[in-house]
């Protein structure tokens, strides 16, 4: 079960998404409104479990979703700040998701040709 916060028309709404089993008839429930929220102050999303691979301090995610086309460092590698770690194909566009900081990297998460989300872990660091 994922939890979303949505906001439509100005109107807050908190919802959770349920994948089912292929073939199953989906289940509709109404959503509620949120209580309303100053804008300034997003409600934080749940906390997911770190994947797996991620073990360093720093997480570099994925700010939308689409295909790796080139992954530039390997675990062990040191980075600047800037320096690109993994090239993103989005509709039809090259992105280069960079490092935030200087570091060095503890795990890389995706491989050529991979699929992710937005706010997949692509590379950790320390």
């Amino acid at each position: 079960m994922k939890y979303y916060n949505i906001t439509v028309n100005g109107v807050a709404y908190s919802v959770s998404v349920e994948e089912t089993a292929a073939g199953a008839a989906p289940v509709a429930a109404p959503a509620a409104p949120a209580a309303p929220k100053a804008p300034a102050a997003p409600a934080a999303a749940p906390k997911a479990a770190a994947p797996a691979g991620a073990v360093g301090a720093v997480t570099v995610k994925a700010p939308m979703p689409g295909n790796i086309l080139d992954v530039k460092v390997a675990a062990g590698a040191s980075v600047k700040a800037g320096d690109v770690l993994v090239i993103l194909e989005a509709m039809k566009m090259e992105n280069e998701i960079v490092a935030p900081q200087d570091g060095t990297v503890a795990s890389v998460n995706v491989n050529k040709g991979d699929t992710v989300n937005s706010g997949d872990v692509l590379v950790s660091m320390n």
